[in-house]
């Protein structure tokens, strides 16, 4: 059974870092992609940044250098760096794997909240 869960939200100030870890048990995470991603209260689910089986790693046009995605396939865990936080990065955080057999099964963590003040 695929379980994802997601740790390291937390409040911090603007300009500040955080850093969130996601683990997967039940598949392994080198086999599809990985992503991340977010959903700010009052908006739509968003795409943070996403990492192929091999390795080929996108971000949002928000990002615009402040994150970094990382995956250690030996722990099975997802790692998103966020440095230079904005307010507007507040939201709830959530990964997402992509499963199965043709890795078109996807399962979400239960997301964690990152709140970024003035």
């Amino acid at each position: 059974q695929v379980q994802i869960v997601e740790s390291g939200g937390g409040s911090v100030e603007t300009g500040g870092s955080l850093k969130l870890s996601c683990v997967l048990s039940g598949s392994d995470a080198s086999k599809c992609g990985m992503d991340w991603y977010r959903q700010g209260p009052g908006k739509e689910r968003e795409l943070v940044s996403t990492v192929t089986r091999n390795g080929v790693k996108n971000y949002g046009g928000f990002v615009m250098g402040r994150f970094t995605l990382s995956r250690d396939n030996a722990k099975n865990t997802l790692y998103l760096q966020m440095n230079s936080l904005k307010t507007e990065d507040t939201a709830m955080y959530y990964c997402r794997f992509r499963g199965g057999s043709y890795c078109d099964v996807y399962y979400w963590g239960q997301g964690i909240q990152v709140t970024v003040s003035p």
